[in-house]
């Protein structure tokens, strides 16, 4: 339990970051199933971008790791050119 008032503040503070960047990476989980999941290489070619720019942000904002998105962005290079 906290004892002073920063400390109370900071408990709070990490509270609402903490579901603030679940949020996006949550939504980053989720448009990664959905291109994952396509069957058309043309709609998947068209999403790519999208989540090109949505883990390059998230990594920016230090919420996913940067390797992580470059991984993320490599395999689904990969998908993309098995369809």
């Amino acid at each position: 339990m906290a004892n002073h008032k920063s400390c109370e503040k900071r408990i709070r503070q990490t509270k609402v970051a903490t579901t603030h960047n679940h949020y996006y990476a949550k939504t980053m989980r989720n448009a990664v199933r959905k291109l994952r999941a396509m069957t058309n290489k043309d709609e998947a070619v068209k999403l790519y971008p999208t989540i090109q720019k949505m883990l390059d942000k998230l990594a920016k904002n230090n919420i996913i790791h940067k390797n992580k998105a470059a991984n993320i962005k490599s395999s689904l290079m990969q998908h993309i050119a098995q369809l």
